[in-house]
Protein backbone atom coordinates (compact mmCIF):
# COMPACT_ATOMS: atom_id res chain seq x y z
CA UNK A 1 0.00 0.00 0.00
CA UNK A 2 1.03 3.34 -1.05
CA UNK A 3 2.32 6.11 1.50
CA UNK A 4 1.03 8.87 2.28
CA UNK A 5 2.23 12.05 3.01
CA UNK A 6 0.04 15.21 3.55
CA UNK A 7 1.91 18.82 2.78
CA UNK A 8 0.32 22.19 4.19
CA UNK A 9 1.13 25.52 3.01
CA UNK A 10 0.33 28.28 0.64
CA UNK A 11 0.83 28.07 -3.26
CA UNK A 12 1.23 31.20 -4.72
CA UNK A 13 1.12 32.52 -8.52
CA UNK A 14 4.44 33.12 -9.91
CA UNK A 15 5.30 36.19 -12.04
CA UNK A 16 8.14 35.96 -14.42
CA UNK A 17 9.99 37.79 -16.79
CA UNK A 18 11.08 35.73 -19.72
CA UNK A 19 14.56 34.27 -19.59
CA UNK A 20 17.21 36.32 -17.73
CA UNK A 21 15.10 39.86 -18.50
CA UNK A 22 15.10 42.26 -15.14
CA UNK A 23 11.61 43.76 -13.52
CA UNK A 24 12.00 47.22 -15.22
CA UNK A 25 12.80 45.71 -18.91
CA UNK A 26 9.68 43.49 -18.87
CA UNK A 27 6.30 44.10 -20.21
CA UNK A 28 4.60 40.67 -19.35
CA UNK A 29 5.03 37.82 -17.13
CA UNK A 30 5.45 34.02 -17.21
CA UNK A 31 2.57 32.75 -14.89
CA UNK A 32 3.43 29.55 -13.65
CA UNK A 33 2.50 27.69 -9.63
CA UNK A 34 4.56 27.38 -6.63
CA UNK A 35 5.53 27.35 -2.85
CA UNK A 36 7.12 25.18 -0.81
CA UNK A 37 5.09 22.42 -0.20
CA UNK A 38 3.59 22.70 -3.02
CA UNK A 39 6.81 21.80 -4.73
CA UNK A 40 7.27 18.77 -2.21
CA UNK A 41 3.29 17.01 -2.88
CA UNK A 42 4.23 17.38 -6.78
CA UNK A 43 7.91 15.79 -6.21
CA UNK A 44 5.95 12.95 -3.88
CA UNK A 45 3.47 12.17 -6.37
CA UNK A 46 5.66 11.87 -9.53
CA UNK A 47 7.48 9.03 -7.19
CA UNK A 48 4.28 7.24 -7.06
CA UNK A 49 3.51 8.08 -3.15
CA UNK A 50 0.23 9.15 -2.23
CA UNK A 51 0.46 13.01 -1.74
CA UNK A 52 -2.14 15.21 -0.16
CA UNK A 53 -1.89 18.79 0.29
CA UNK A 54 -3.42 20.80 1.88
CA UNK A 55 -4.49 25.08 2.06
CA UNK A 56 -7.02 27.34 1.45
CA UNK A 57 -7.83 29.43 -2.08
CA UNK A 58 -10.35 31.41 -3.60
CA UNK A 59 -13.35 29.83 -5.48
CA UNK A 60 -12.73 32.08 -8.69
CA UNK A 61 -10.51 31.02 -11.65
CA UNK A 62 -7.15 32.17 -10.37
CA UNK A 63 -7.70 29.36 -7.50
CA UNK A 64 -8.99 27.40 -9.40
CA UNK A 65 -5.74 27.20 -11.59
CA UNK A 66 -3.88 26.48 -8.61
CA UNK A 67 -5.55 23.73 -7.81
CA UNK A 68 -5.58 22.65 -11.18
CA UNK A 69 -1.67 23.09 -11.48
CA UNK A 70 -1.16 19.91 -8.94
CA UNK A 71 -4.09 18.13 -9.85
CA UNK A 72 -2.79 17.49 -13.38
CA UNK A 73 0.72 15.96 -11.66
CA UNK A 74 -1.69 13.44 -9.49
CA UNK A 75 -2.24 15.48 -6.29
CA UNK A 76 -4.30 15.07 -3.64
CA UNK A 77 -6.48 18.34 -3.88
CA UNK A 78 -10.05 17.10 -2.06
CA UNK A 79 -8.34 18.90 1.36
CA UNK A 80 -8.09 22.45 -0.20
CA UNK A 81 -11.01 24.82 1.48
CA UNK A 82 -12.10 27.11 -1.08
CA UNK A 83 -12.65 31.13 0.12
CA UNK A 84 -10.78 34.28 0.66
CA UNK A 85 -10.09 36.59 -1.88
CA UNK A 86 -6.80 36.40 -3.34
CA UNK A 87 -3.95 33.81 -4.04
CA UNK A 88 -0.58 35.21 -3.12
CA UNK A 89 1.60 36.14 -5.85
CA UNK A 90 5.59 36.20 -6.21
CA UNK A 91 7.69 37.83 -8.11
CA UNK A 92 10.85 35.95 -9.19
CA UNK A 93 13.88 37.45 -11.53
CA UNK A 94 16.44 35.49 -11.72
CA UNK A 95 20.09 35.87 -11.50
CA UNK A 96 22.86 35.80 -13.35
CA UNK A 97 26.71 35.26 -13.35
CA UNK A 98 27.21 38.37 -10.11
CA UNK A 99 23.74 39.21 -10.13
CA UNK A 100 21.83 37.49 -7.83
CA UNK A 101 17.97 36.16 -8.38
CA UNK A 102 15.85 38.55 -6.84
CA UNK A 103 12.07 37.49 -5.54
CA UNK A 104 9.43 40.38 -4.52
CA UNK A 105 6.11 38.72 -2.36
CA UNK A 106 2.49 40.44 -2.29
CA UNK A 107 0.85 37.81 -0.39
CA UNK A 108 -1.04 40.00 2.23
CA UNK A 109 -4.29 39.08 2.69
CA UNK A 110 -3.77 35.79 0.52
CA UNK A 111 -6.93 33.54 1.63
CA UNK A 112 -4.41 31.11 3.78
CA UNK A 113 -2.98 33.73 5.20
CA UNK A 114 -6.52 34.75 6.79
CA UNK A 115 -7.75 30.76 7.34
CA UNK A 116 -9.10 30.25 10.28
CA UNK A 117 -8.80 27.24 12.47
CA UNK A 118 -12.39 25.60 11.37
CA UNK A 119 -10.61 25.55 7.83
CA UNK A 120 -8.94 22.54 8.28
CA UNK A 121 -10.58 19.37 10.21
CA UNK A 122 -7.08 17.96 11.08
CA UNK A 123 -8.52 14.22 12.21
CA UNK A 124 -10.32 13.73 8.33
CA UNK A 125 -6.80 15.37 6.71
CA UNK A 126 -4.43 12.96 8.28
CA UNK A 127 -6.56 10.08 7.75
CA UNK A 128 -4.54 7.37 6.53
CA UNK A 129 -1.15 9.95 6.67
CA UNK A 130 1.80 8.26 7.70
CA UNK A 131 3.84 11.52 6.98
CA UNK A 132 3.87 15.41 7.28
CA UNK A 133 5.53 17.98 6.10
CA UNK A 134 5.57 21.86 6.27
CA UNK A 135 8.40 24.78 6.32
CA UNK A 136 8.93 27.36 8.24
CA UNK A 137 6.98 29.92 5.70
CA UNK A 138 3.84 29.01 6.71
CA UNK A 139 3.83 30.14 10.23
CA UNK A 140 5.24 32.96 9.45
CA UNK A 141 3.00 33.99 6.85
CA UNK A 142 0.37 35.11 9.57
CA UNK A 143 -0.02 34.46 13.49
CA UNK A 144 -3.43 33.01 12.33
CA UNK A 145 -1.69 30.57 10.23
CA UNK A 146 1.05 29.88 13.08
CA UNK A 147 -1.91 29.16 15.53
CA UNK A 148 -3.01 26.49 12.68
CA UNK A 149 0.28 24.71 12.44
CA UNK A 150 0.81 24.50 15.83
CA UNK A 151 -2.44 22.76 15.94
CA UNK A 152 -1.20 20.59 13.03
CA UNK A 153 1.99 19.40 14.10
CA UNK A 154 0.17 18.16 17.12
CA UNK A 155 -2.68 16.19 15.97
CA UNK A 156 0.15 14.83 13.55
CA UNK A 157 2.00 13.60 16.58
CA UNK A 158 -1.26 12.22 18.34
CA UNK A 159 -1.90 10.52 15.76
CA UNK A 160 2.17 8.48 15.35
CA UNK A 161 2.11 10.40 11.98
CA UNK A 162 5.64 11.52 11.33
CA UNK A 163 6.36 15.12 11.19
CA UNK A 164 9.39 17.09 9.22
CA UNK A 165 10.03 20.41 8.80
CA UNK A 166 11.80 22.84 6.26
CA UNK A 167 13.24 25.63 8.86
CA UNK A 168 12.90 28.05 5.09
CA UNK A 169 13.63 31.22 7.11
CA UNK A 170 12.35 34.64 5.37
CA UNK A 171 13.46 37.60 6.49
CA UNK A 172 11.03 39.48 4.85
CA UNK A 173 8.04 37.93 6.49
CA UNK A 174 9.23 37.44 10.13
CA UNK A 175 12.18 39.01 12.53
CA UNK A 176 14.80 36.49 13.83
CA UNK A 177 13.09 37.06 17.02
CA UNK A 178 9.50 35.87 16.10
CA UNK A 179 11.04 32.89 14.62
CA UNK A 180 13.03 32.15 17.16
CA UNK A 181 9.67 32.35 19.32
CA UNK A 182 7.32 30.62 17.16
CA UNK A 183 8.95 27.87 15.48
CA UNK A 184 10.79 26.62 19.17
CA UNK A 185 7.17 26.06 20.18
CA UNK A 186 6.49 24.10 16.78
CA UNK A 187 9.49 22.17 16.69
CA UNK A 188 8.93 20.56 19.99
CA UNK A 189 6.68 18.16 17.42
CA UNK A 190 8.86 17.49 14.75
CA UNK A 191 10.87 14.86 14.13
CA UNK A 192 12.64 15.06 10.95
CA UNK A 193 14.11 18.78 10.53
CA UNK A 194 15.59 19.82 7.72
CA UNK A 195 17.59 23.50 6.90
CA UNK A 196 20.32 24.94 5.09
CA UNK A 197 23.67 26.58 6.10
CA UNK A 198 21.77 30.24 7.77
CA UNK A 199 18.37 28.31 8.64
CA UNK A 200 19.33 27.13 12.00
CA UNK A 201 21.25 30.29 13.32
CA UNK A 202 18.41 32.88 11.74
CA UNK A 203 16.19 30.82 13.97
CA UNK A 204 17.83 29.50 16.64
CA UNK A 205 21.37 31.08 16.69
CA UNK A 206 22.82 27.93 16.31
CA UNK A 207 26.04 28.91 13.98
CA UNK A 208 28.35 26.64 12.30
CA UNK A 209 31.69 27.50 12.96
CA UNK A 210 34.49 28.05 10.08
CA UNK A 211 31.54 28.81 7.31
CA UNK A 212 31.18 31.97 5.53
CA UNK A 213 27.84 31.64 3.41
CA UNK A 214 29.02 34.35 0.75
CA UNK A 215 32.31 33.35 0.23
CA UNK A 216 31.35 29.21 -0.11
CA UNK A 217 33.76 28.40 2.63
CA UNK A 218 31.96 25.49 4.41
CA UNK A 219 33.14 23.51 7.04
CA UNK A 220 31.57 19.69 7.55
CA UNK A 221 32.35 19.73 11.32
CA UNK A 222 30.50 22.84 12.04
CA UNK A 223 27.56 21.08 10.25
CA UNK A 224 27.73 18.10 12.37
CA UNK A 225 28.13 20.75 15.64
CA UNK A 226 24.91 22.68 14.57
CA UNK A 227 23.09 19.01 13.88
CA UNK A 228 23.86 18.09 17.42
CA UNK A 229 23.09 20.97 18.93
CA UNK A 230 19.39 20.89 17.36
CA UNK A 231 18.82 17.54 18.34
CA UNK A 232 19.94 17.97 21.38
CA UNK A 233 17.43 21.16 21.66
CA UNK A 234 14.72 19.34 20.50
CA UNK A 235 14.71 15.49 20.36
CA UNK A 236 14.80 15.44 16.36
CA UNK A 237 15.30 11.98 14.96
CA UNK A 238 17.04 13.15 12.16
CA UNK A 239 18.36 16.35 11.07
CA UNK A 240 19.26 17.04 7.15
CA UNK A 241 21.43 20.40 6.15
CA UNK A 242 21.99 21.62 2.68
CA UNK A 243 25.58 23.05 1.96
CA UNK A 244 25.51 25.03 -1.34
CA UNK A 245 28.60 26.55 -1.89
CA UNK A 246 27.38 29.85 -4.31
CA UNK A 247 30.07 30.46 -6.61
CA UNK A 248 28.21 32.72 -8.78
CA UNK A 249 24.23 33.10 -9.74
CA UNK A 250 24.45 30.53 -12.32
CA UNK A 251 27.29 27.80 -10.33
CA UNK A 252 26.98 26.55 -7.62
CA UNK A 253 28.48 23.30 -5.59
CA UNK A 254 26.10 21.36 -4.05
CA UNK A 255 26.02 18.60 -0.96
CA UNK A 256 24.16 17.90 2.02
CA UNK A 257 24.28 16.44 5.53
CA UNK A 258 21.96 13.70 7.37
CA UNK A 259 23.09 13.80 11.04
CA UNK A 260 21.45 10.48 12.60
CA UNK A 261 21.54 8.54 15.60
CA UNK A 262 24.84 10.71 15.98
CA UNK A 263 26.30 9.89 12.86
CA UNK A 264 26.70 12.15 10.24
CA UNK A 265 25.99 11.06 6.80
CA UNK A 266 27.76 13.36 3.88
CA UNK A 267 26.91 13.43 -0.49
CA UNK A 268 28.98 13.64 -2.83
CA UNK A 269 29.09 17.01 -4.10
CA UNK A 270 27.25 18.14 -7.42
CA UNK A 271 28.87 21.61 -9.15
CA UNK A 272 25.39 22.61 -10.96
CA UNK A 273 24.85 24.81 -13.59
CA UNK A 274 21.64 26.44 -12.53
CA UNK A 275 18.65 27.03 -14.58
CA UNK A 276 16.09 27.65 -12.54
CA UNK A 277 17.19 27.35 -8.46
CA UNK A 278 13.61 27.73 -6.84
CA UNK A 279 12.06 24.61 -5.16
CA UNK A 280 15.58 23.64 -5.12
CA UNK A 281 15.30 23.09 -0.83
CA UNK A 282 11.59 21.44 -1.62
CA UNK A 283 12.84 19.14 -3.82
CA UNK A 284 15.64 17.84 -1.49
CA UNK A 285 12.77 18.00 1.32
CA UNK A 286 11.27 15.89 -1.12
CA UNK A 287 13.33 13.37 -1.84
CA UNK A 288 14.57 12.69 2.14
CA UNK A 289 11.26 12.02 2.34
CA UNK A 290 10.61 9.90 -0.25
CA UNK A 291 13.85 7.68 0.87
CA UNK A 292 12.89 7.59 4.35
CA UNK A 293 9.51 6.47 4.02
CA UNK A 294 10.76 3.92 1.71
CA UNK A 295 13.68 2.85 4.43
CA UNK A 296 16.36 3.66 2.77
CA UNK A 297 19.25 3.41 4.89
CA UNK A 298 21.29 6.86 5.67
CA UNK A 299 23.73 7.00 3.01
CA UNK A 300 21.34 6.39 0.44
CA UNK A 301 18.58 8.56 2.02
CA UNK A 302 21.26 11.68 1.57
CA UNK A 303 22.51 10.85 -1.81
CA UNK A 304 18.60 10.25 -3.44
CA UNK A 305 17.90 13.77 -1.37
CA UNK A 306 20.97 15.54 -3.04
CA UNK A 307 20.31 14.09 -6.62
CA UNK A 308 17.00 15.33 -6.60
CA UNK A 309 17.48 18.06 -5.82
CA UNK A 310 20.40 18.75 -8.48
CA UNK A 311 17.69 17.50 -11.13
CA UNK A 312 15.47 20.44 -10.14
CA UNK A 313 18.33 23.29 -10.32
CA UNK A 314 18.38 22.27 -14.56
CA UNK A 315 14.15 22.94 -14.80
CA UNK A 316 12.50 25.69 -15.22
CA UNK A 317 9.42 26.44 -12.14
CA UNK A 318 8.27 25.44 -8.92
CA UNK A 319 7.69 21.70 -9.55
CA UNK A 320 10.92 19.23 -9.73
CA UNK A 321 9.32 17.50 -12.59
CA UNK A 322 11.79 14.23 -12.47
CA UNK A 323 11.37 10.30 -11.92
CA UNK A 324 12.71 8.05 -9.43
CA UNK A 325 14.61 6.20 -12.41
CA UNK A 326 16.10 9.66 -12.90
CA UNK A 327 17.49 10.57 -9.76
CA UNK A 328 18.56 6.97 -9.24
CA UNK A 329 20.60 6.89 -12.39
CA UNK A 330 22.65 10.13 -10.98
CA UNK A 331 22.84 9.10 -7.38
CA UNK A 332 24.26 6.05 -9.23
CA UNK A 333 27.32 8.01 -10.74
CA UNK A 334 25.77 9.15 -13.86
CA UNK A 335 25.94 12.50 -14.19
CA UNK A 336 27.22 12.95 -17.77
CA UNK A 337 23.53 14.52 -19.16
CA UNK A 338 24.25 12.44 -21.80
CA UNK A 339 21.35 12.16 -24.42
CA UNK A 340 19.35 9.09 -23.87
CA UNK A 341 18.07 7.34 -27.44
Amino acid sequence: MAKRVVTFGEIMLRLQPDNYLRFVQVDHYEATYGGGEANVAVSLANYGIDSRYVTKLPTHEIGQAGVNSLRKFGVDTSYITRGGDRVGIYFNEKGASQRGSKCIYDRAHSAISEAKKEDFNWDEIFDGADWFHFTGITPAVSDSLADITLEAVKKAKEKGITVSCDLNYRGKLWSKEKASEVMGEICKYVDVCIANEEDAGDVFGIKASSTDVTTGKLNREGYIEVAQKLTDRFGFKKVAITLRESLSANDNNWSAMLYSDGEAFFSKKYALHIVDRVGGGDSFGAGLIYSLVNDYNSQDTIEFAVAASALKHSIEGDFNMVSVDEVKKLAGGDGSGRIQR
